[in-house]
């Protein structure tokens, strides 16, 4: 197994077990995982249940929703990034 493949094990494992410690079923920490799908994001996440212990299943799944919106903003900001840098050599440099 990869080094990328443990942590994502790893901090998927972290995650469920966070999810089950709060009274929810294991299921949920499961699907929470694969949405979220990166070990940065599952971390966060757990690091939220931790800190807030929310009560009810709706609250932790707005919260990775919340999560996965931020992450596809920052992807989305990059791409914007990366587009205007080529534009901008373009212009600079020229067809």
């Amino acid at each position: 197994m990869t080094d990328s493949r443990k942590e994502w094990v790893s901090a998927k494992d972290e995650l469920v077990r966070e999810v089950m410690e709060l009274g929810f079923p294991e299921e949920l920490g499961y699907e929470i995982a694969k949405q979220l799908g990166s070990p940065k994001a599952m971390r966060r996440m757990r690091a939220y249940l931790s800190y807030e212990k929310p009560k009810s299943a709706e609250i932790i799944v707005d919260e990775m929703l919340a999560i996965r919106s931020e992450i596809e903003q920052w992807r989305e900001k990059k791409a914007a990034e990366e587009a205007n840098a080529k534009y901008n050599e373009l212009l600079y440099r020229g067809l």
